[in-house]
């Protein structure tokens, strides 16, 4: 991209393979005209396909009043239309045949983009055969792919993969459709045969050990004074890597997934164990995606949280403002007004509330996303960002660069990049750890330091999340990092070294065929 190769690597095919040369290069001071151009090619526009519901579940079992039936004020952007805003209020969706008709007004409903969910094969199918062209490149520079060529080795890869597929309008519509399988975000949630790589050894379902640390059924507590509320399973859009795929989304050909529906007994459960637990301070209402919450459960959680003496912060945590953010614009729809108005009631209280949102490429922002961001700015609500660094995607200095100016330009604070977990199926998309130590080293001082993000690991095994740079060893040979965590305690936990292991196809051959 842009010229440059991949940190922690040589020049690579365009399928995303390493050699043994690491060349690195200078971030740049802005995220110029010239670099927006180069990597916003690679992502524009989808748009139609009439289909009902989906797969949501927001509901939960047991009755409880709605708070919305007059929608909670929440303070509007003063800038009322994206000309207001200074932004180019561009209708990319309609670029794809599907949605060419599509007013601005329609996308803009939340009600439209859940009636247009693309999720299960039967949708996705119809809508590739109505959005893919004839022929497109492939990933071999000069050659190209049919269209039956393409969607072979798509539904290949869906028999394959751990996550069901499950996309918005808007993350679609941000997908180049001539050039798909060059596309950073198609690449993030759509996986091909072609490009899957066998797995490492290591990889497992649930690397993190979070069923081992759960003490009450989707709640995790690891660290002494945190812990991870997981009231939903269900999310606007799944990602190819997700690190919960053991739980999160519908059954697939290759995972029946762990049960964590919605219900009152286990909320109950959750939120008895928290108060009970002096020692938790801080709590993350994550899934799934907060999304998925209806805004009185919305509403509920934080005032929850809100009256227990022990909680001092909260946040919840969702990927819709990446990929659906037209819903925090949409006056229609409630679910906002509950976030705000939490906040709100947590600031009056003393207590900090935030949303911790997944931000991977600049591509994935619109002038959408910059008017969300801002209405929720405006309303006082803490944004953070936590991206996952990607083969492929976002694992070069410039790419990286423009994203975390691109989101200090929207109020929203790069708080994580993670080193990809160690999930199955997803090695093609894993980068060695070198590349994220590489790309800390190039991007700290061309950026605020308050706007830097930390690069981390969380450990395999249930270590939690510590600085890249800490390892106790890393040898580049075999691929093996190891860390420690003194903070992480119980279950045997003392004195433990956790493992991370580099992608094999960026080990020496010798290493990588087993024939060291």
């Amino acid at each position: 991209m842009l010229g440059l190769r991949r940190l922690g690597q040589a020049p690579k095919t365009r399928s995303g393979g390493f050699a043994s040369t690491r060349v690195l290069a200078a971030p740049s001071t802005t995220c110029t005209p010239y670099q927006l151009r180069a990597i916003q090619a690679k992502a524009a526009k989808v748009a139609e396909v009439p289909q009902q519901g989906g797969e949501v579940n927001g509901a939960v079992e047991g009755s409880m009043q709605n708070p919305f039936e007059k929608t909670v004020g929440v303070p509007q952007s003063t800038a009322t239309s994206a000309k207001e805003a200074g932004l180019s209020k561009d209708e990319f969706w309609r670029n794809v045949p599907l949605w060419k008709d599509v007013s601005t007004e329609s996308f803009m409903s939340y009600r439209w983009s859940l009636a247009n969910l693309v999720q299960g094969k039967d949708k996705f199918y119809k809508f590739l055969s109505a959005v893919l062209p004839d022929e497109m490149p492939s990933r071999t520079p000069g050659h190209t792919l049919s269209r039956d060529e393409v969607m072979s080795d798509i539904f290949d890869g869906v028999s394959t993969a751990t996550m069901a597929i499950r996309m918005t309008p808007y993350i679609l519509s941000r997908i180049d459709w001539k050039d798909p399988l060059n596309d950073p975000i198609f690449r993030q949630f759509l996986p091909t045969k072609s490009n899957m790589e066998p797995d490492h050894p290591k990889l497992t379902l649930d690397s993190l050990h979070e069923t081992a640390d759960s003490p009450v059924k989707g709640l995790v507590h690891r660290y002494p004074d945190k812990a991870l509320f997981l009231p939903t399973s269900v999310c606007p859009t799944y990602c190819m890597f997700c690190t919960r795929s053991y739980a999160v989304g519908a059954d697939t050909d290759s995972v029946t997934k762990a049960s964590l529906k919605p219900t009152r007994k286990r909320w109950e459960e959750a939120f008895t164990y928290i108060d009970s637990t002096p020692a938790l301070q801080d709590i993350v209402v994550s899934g799934g995606d907060s999304y998925y919450l209806q805004p009185e459960h919305i509403m509920m959680i934080g005032e929850r949280l809100i009256a227990m003496d022990n909680i001092k912060r909260f946040r919840f945590a969702s990927k819709g403002l990446a990929v659906s953010p037209n819903r925090i614009l949409d006056q229609a729809d409630p679910w906002v007004d509950a976030l705000v108005s939490v906040s709100n009631k947590a600031r009056k209280a003393g207590k900090a509330m935030a949303l911790h949102t997944h931000f991977n490429h600049p591509n994935e922002i619109s002038w959408i996303s910059e008017m969300a961001c801002r209405k929720l700015f405006e309303a006082g609500v803490m944004v953070r960002n936590q991206t996952v660094l990607l083969r492929g995607v976002n694992d070069d200095v410039d790419t990286m660069s423009c994203l975390l100016r691109k989101l200090s330009d929207m109020a929203v604070f790069p708080y994580y990049v993670y080193q990809c977990d160690m999930v199955e199926k997803v090695e093609h998309l894993r980068t060695p750890l070198q590349t994220i130590l590489d790309l800390e080293v190039q991007i700290r001082g061309s950026i605020a330091g308050f706007m830097m993000p930390q690069f981390i690991v969380d450990l395999p095994g249930g270590g939690g999340k510590r600085l890249a740079c800490s390892f106790k060893s890393y040898d580049r040979k075999t691929g093996l990092s190891t860390y420690e965590a003194p903070a992480v305690k119980g279950k045997g936990k003392e004195n433990k070294v956790y493992e991370y292991w580099d992608p094999i196809v960026s080990l020496p051959p010798n290493v990588a065929s087993g024939s060291a």
